[in-house]
């Protein structure tokens, strides 16, 4: 199967399997599923587009500055989320540990997806 070159439509692609591993998990296996899940993935997709959208900005402003950026996007992810998880833990949370074993799987898959999409990008200038 070929993959679309356009990163937003990989981006989608990505995040509809993603929805789909977890509807099918929040049924076969319910227990390893936490109730917010669901914020979770919106939190990571919205947080992902948004810097995905920074990265594309700043690299057309900045094309020298390629690593840089990279890192700068991977540092603000780590950071956002961070936060996420303390506003949303604050409250007294029932099964901490399931949510953030859950944010850690979301997280993670972002930052595979995240990591390819650089190496991808990486190619090019190699050349």
């Amino acid at each position: 199967m070929i993959l679309p070159k356009n990163s937003h439509l990989r981006f989608l692609i990505a995040t509809a399997g993603l929805v789909v591993l977890i509807l099918i998990l929040q049924f076969v296996l319910p227990v390893i599923i936490h109730p917010k899940i669901w914020e979770i993935v919106i939190f990571m997709v919205v947080l992902s587009f948004l810097i995905s959208l920074l990265n594309t900005f700043l690299l057309k402003s900045f094309a020298d500055s390629f690593f840089q950026i990279m890192v700068l996007a991977m540092i603000l992810r780590f950071i956002a989320s961070l936060a996420f998880i303390g506003i949303e833990v604050w409250p007294q949370m029932e099964n901490i540990l399931l949510f953030i074993a859950d944010f850690f799987v979301v997280f993670l898959f972002y930052l595979v997806f995240d990591i390819y999409t650089f190496l991808a990008n990486l190619r090019p200038i190699s050349k």
